[in-house]
C-alpha cells in the first residue's frame, strides 16, 4: 500500500441547487453563511465558479468523474453512471484512502434508495439514497447502507446527514479518508413543490433581499425565497459543525475542505422549472477550497469550472492526475502560474429543458440551442442556432439578450468560434451553428478593440 502518511485528508461538502448570491463572500447580505465566508477568507475562493451541466445527475458524474457528462454517458438524469467508469472514489482507493459516501447520489439506475455496489462509482463506506428528494422529506430522511438496508436518520435532514458524517469522521479519525458528503438542500422537495427550511427560519428571511435578477423577472422567488434562504442558513450551521468536528479531533490543518454545489436557482424565471439554462442563475455556483495548499490562497478570479475540480483535489493529495480528465487543476494559479495559461471561458452543457450548448467569458455568455432536438432523448445534435448573448459588464443579471443586434454580431461571430473550439475539446463532433438574424438596433457598433472575450 503507497505510504500515505504525508498526505492530506479530503471531504467534499456538496449542497444542491446554491446560487452563488446566497453567500457572503458574493454580496448576499442576510449573514447566511458566516463559516463559510470565515473559511473562504482564510482559505481559496473559487470567485468565478461555474457548473459544467446545470442538472443535478450529470453534473455529479462530472464531479465523479473529472469528464463532461456526453463523455461520461451521463448526460441527463436517471442514467446510471457506468461500472467501468473510474471517479475519484477509485483513485484516493489505489492511493491508500478510506473512501466514503453520505446523502444524495443520482446516479444510480430508476429505484430512488437503493444503489446497486456497481453503481456506487467505488465508494467503500456507503450511507445514501439514489435520489434523496424522493425517499426523505425535511424531517423524514431515508438512506440506505452498504448491504441496501434503509436506514432512518432521526432530525431536520441537513442535520441528519451531518450527524452521520460527523459519527464517520470520528470512526476513521486515524485513518485517511476521502468523504463526499452530499446534501439535497437547498434544492426543492419534489412532491409539495417548496422549499423546506427547519421550522421557525422561513419566517426569518420572508419578505428581504431578492437579488435583481429574480426581483426584474418574479417567477416563483417571492413565494420560495423565504425557505431557500433558511435552508442555506442551516446548510452553513452544519458547515460550522463539520468543521468543529474535524477542529476536536484534530484533523482540520491536514484536510482538504472543499464546498460547492452542483448548480444554482433561477426560481422559475427562464423556463418552467428551476435550472436547466445557461443563465448565471442556473449555473454559477459557490465554491470554497482551504487546507494543505489552498490555506491562505486568496481569492482566484479566473473562470473554473466543475470540471476542474476532480484533477484538483487530486493533485492537492499528490495523485497524478488521469490523463482522461478533462479540466484543469487550479494548482498553478496558486503557485504563480501565468493566468495567461488558463481557458478564457468555462464551456456548459445543457440538457432536458433543451439540447444548448454555452460558454461564459469574463464579459459574455454566448448559448446556442437545438430546436430539432429532443431535450430527454437527445445529448447532441448536428445543427444549432444562436439562443443568448449577454454582455455581463453591462448587463449582470442578465436581462437583456443581444442575439439579434446587428452591433453585436462580431461579437456573436468570434464567439462562436470559440464555442466550435470548446465543444471539439469536449469529444463532441463539431455541428453547425446557424447565426440568428440581426436587426438595427440604434446602438453604436461594437468595436473590435472593445470586444473583450
Amino acid at each position: 500500500m503507497p505510504d500515505t502518511s504525508s498526505r492530506p485528508n479530503v471531504l467534499v461538502f456538496f449542497t444542491d441547487q446554491q446560487r452563488h448570491d446566497s453567500t457572503g463572500l458574493h454580496g448576499n447580505p442576510l449573514d447566511l453563511t458566516p463559516n463559510l465566508d470565515a473559511l473562504g477568507r482564510r482559505g481559496t475562493h473559487l470567485y468565478n465558479m461555474f457548473t459544467c451541466q446545470p442538472v443535478c445527475g450529470p453534473a455529479r458524474a462530472c464531479l465523479q468523474t473529472g469528464m463532461y457528462p456526453t463523455q461520461v454517458g451521463c448526460w441527463r438524469n436517471g442514467i446510471p453512471l457506468p461500472p467501468e467508469r473510474r471517479t475519484l472514489a477509485h483513485f484516493f482507493r489505489e492511493a491508500g484512502y478510506t473512501t466514503a459516501y453520505i446523502g444524495k447520489w443520482h446516479l444510480g439506475g430508476n429505484d430512488p434508495g437503493p444503489v446497486p455496489e456497481a453503481q456506487r462509482g467505488g465508494y467503500e463506506y456507503w450511507l445514501a439514497a439514489n435520489v434523496l428528494e424522493m425517499t426523505s422529506d425535511a424531517y423524514h430522511t431515508t438512506v440506505y447502507d452498504n448491504d441496501n438496508r434503509p436506514v432512518q436518520l432521526p432530525g431536520y435532514r441537513v442535520d441528519a446527514i451531518t450527524d452521520a458524517a460527523i459519527r464517520y469522521l470520528d470512526a476513521h479519525s486515524r485513518q485517511r479518508f476521502f468523504l463526499f458528503v452530499s446534501y439535497l438542500e437547498p434544492h426543492f422537495q419534489n412532491h409539495i413543490d417548496d422549499y423546506p427550511p427547519p421550522e421557525g427560519y422561513r419566517q426569518r428571511y420572508d419578505g428581504r433581499w431578492v437579488p435583481p435578477d429574480l426581483a426584474a423577472l418574479g417567477g416563483s422567488a417571492h413565494a420560495h425565497l423565504g425557505g431557500y434562504w433558511g435552508m442555506v442558513k442551516r446548510l452553513d450551521e452544519a458547515f460550522g459543525r463539520i468543521l468543529d468536528a474535524l477542529r476536536s479531533l484534530g484533523l482540520l490543518d491536514n484536510t482538504i475542505v472543499l464546498f460547492t454545489s452542483d448548480h444554482a436557482c433561477h426560481f422559475k424565471t427562464r423556463n418552467r422549472e428551476y435550472k436547466r439554462s445557461c443563465h448565471e442563475s442556473s449555473i454559477r455556483v459557490p465554491a470554497v477550497l482551504h487546507g494543505g495548499p489552498f490555506t491562505g490562497g486568496g481569492q482566484v478570479r479566473q473562470l473554473v469550472s466543475l470540471i476542474d475540480l476532480p484533477p484538483t483535489l487530486l493533485d492537492a493529495a499528490g495523485i497524478p492526475v488521469p490523463r482522461h480528465m478533462q479540466g484543469r487543476s487550479i494548482l498553478p494559479l496558486l503557485r504563480g502560474g501565468s493566468p495567461a495559461d488558463w481557458p478564457g471561458e468555462v464551456f456548459v452543457q445543457i440538457s432536458e429543458a433543451q439540447v444548448a450548448r454555452a460558454i461564459r467569458t469574463s464579459r459574455w455568455k454566448y448559448c446556442v440551442d437545438a430546436p430539432d432536438r429532443n431535450a430527454w432523448r437527445d445529448s447532441a445534435s448536428n445543427r444549432y442556432v444562436e439562443q443568448y448573448l449577454y454582455d455581463l459588464e453591462a448587463d449582470p443579471w442578465e436581462l437583456t439578450n443581444l442575439i439579434n443586434m446587428e452591433s453585436h454580431a462580431r461579437v456573436a461571430d468570434r464567439l462562436r468560434q470559440r464555442l466550435l473550439k470548446r465543444m471539439a475539446e469536449a469529444g463532441e463532433e463539431l455541428p453547425t451553428i446557424e447565426p440568428a438574424p440581426r436587426k438595427p438596433a440604434g446602438q453604436r457598433r461594437v468595436a473590435d478593440a472593445e470586444v473583450d472575450l
